[in-house]
């Protein structure tokens, strides 16, 4: 087989920053990447680390990764993960890398008695949902992302005292 999941290695962290680089490019949203190959290292290899990322190689080359986080159900009363970005190069695609990483993600979460495997999708990405959709992903249209992000993230943190 030619397919192959791994743990990113600390040395892995320009790779990470090139997919991340071209995923933005994908999604369209490159001009909202502001992250460094240094940021990425120091999130994922630092002291203590709260991300995770698994690189998909196909060929012995890698050619895609899933960065994810342990996340917290209240309503399950456990952990799960929640994944932040997946993303395999165009050439590399139709191999199975994709479902390989998400399977990869699943078993751990059975393996840790998670509650749950949860990401997010762009409402324009229709080859994507179509992917997860056939992976098992249900869409949650009930519920909608909220953010809170630069001069009203600064004014929010204002109002603790």
């Amino acid at each position: 087989m030619n397919q192959h999941i791994r743990p990113a290695v600390r040395g892995d962290a320009p790779l990470v920053m090139q997919l991340i680089r071209e995923l933005g490019e994908y999604e369209r949203l490159a001009h909202e990447i502001d992250a460094t190959p240094e940021m990425i290292g120091e999130a994922l290899f630092g002291e203590e680390p709260r991300v995770f990322c698994d690189i998909a190689e196909w060929a012995g080359q890698p050619v895609g990764f899933a960065l994810w986080f342990y996340n917290f159900s209240t309503f399950r009363g456990r952990h799960g993960i929640y994944l932040e970005d997946l993303f395999v190069r165009p050439d590399a695609r139709g191999h199975g890398l994709g479902k390989a990483l998400l399977a990869n993600l699943a078993k751990r979460c059975v393996a840790e008695n998670l509650a749950r495997l949860e990401w997010q999708v762009l409402d324009w990405n229709e080859p994507s949902i179509a992917f997860y959709k056939a992976q098992g992903a249900e869409t949650l249209d009930d519920w909608l992302k909220c953010r809170v992000t630069g001069e009203a993230l600064w004014r929010l943190a204002d109002q603790a005292r």
